[in-house]
């Protein structure tokens, strides 16, 4: 069985960039099947994989396995002119966590680095939802019906791991404001699991970074039922990066 899920941009069209989708606790590759076609039909080579395992009680190594098989998994999207650039991780919840902890380590990084990174629902320090059933999990991840449906018929969703914290360290790292590269943060504003207030000093903290939130939005921001207006962010912020990141729109009037 593969190890991946890839989307394809429309037949014909030049590759404008790859885009590596990093799930979060209990998600599986098939939660990020509506995501990767959208922005697959903006022409980015797309390519999910497996939620990272973040146990284990040295971080350096939980990060180097992380690294490899990021970079498995970039180099394996190359066609006939290589990989396309530019190479943008984006993460969700502990995905987002091994994105930020890995390019913020002094040691570790991939073989090759992205040129970007979106940061989406990214968990504050020790919140978890404390126990509770699936319909409370549901209630914190989305309101999006079908985003429920499709968590709840996946058998593989692995149900309950909300409840478990992530390692301190890697929260930490994450938190620290080493990203060395464009970063876009997704948070919506009903996410139980948010800091708002660290997010925005992470923001502020590095080099080059946007916080956008989500105005109704749960735990699982790009899932959740603003999915479209954030897909468009997320491609907003590809098409910018592409341009030096000056933005491609300016709105010089408007009545709202």
């Amino acid at each position: 069985m593969s190890e991946y899920t890839d989307h394809h941009g429309p037949e014909g069209l030049l590759v404008r960039g790859t885009v590596v989708v990093v799930p979060g606790r209990g998600e599986t590759r098939a939660t990020y099947r509506r995501l990767g076609s959208r922005l697959a039909a903006d022409a980015y080579r797309v390519r999910v994989v497996d939620a990272p395992d973040l146990d284990g009680d040295d971080p350096d190594s939980v990060l180097d396995r992380f690294a490899a098989r990021l970079d498995a998994a970039v180099e394996g999207t190359a066609g006939e002119n290589g990989v396309a650039e530019p190479v943008v991780l984006v993460g969700a919840d502990a995905g987002a966590v091994a994105v930020a902890a890995l390019l913020a380590h002094p040691q570790v990084s991939p073989a090759r680095p992205p040129h970007a990174v979106v940061l989406a629902g990214l968990p504050g320090h020790g919140t978890v939802l404390g126990g509770g059933g699936w319909d409370d999990e549901l209630d914190a991840r989305t309101s999006c019906p079908t985003h429920r449906g499709t968590l709840s018929q996946d058998i593989e969703v692995r149900r309950g791991l909300l409840d478990d914290p992530l390692p301190e360290a890697l929260l930490t790292a994450a938190y620290g404001g080493g990203v060395p590269v464009p970063a876009l943060l997704l948070v919506g504003d009903d996410d139980p699991l948010a800091d708002r207030a660290a997010l925005g000093r992470l923001a502020k903290a590095l080099p080059q970074a946007r916080l956008s939130v989500v105005h109704g939005a749960h735990h699982d921001v790009l899932n959740d039922l603003q999915h479209r207006s954030v897909a468009a962010e997320v491609v907003t912020f590809l098409e910018t990066l592409r341009n030096d990141l000056r933005p491609l729109v300016a709105v010089e009037t408007s009545a709202w």
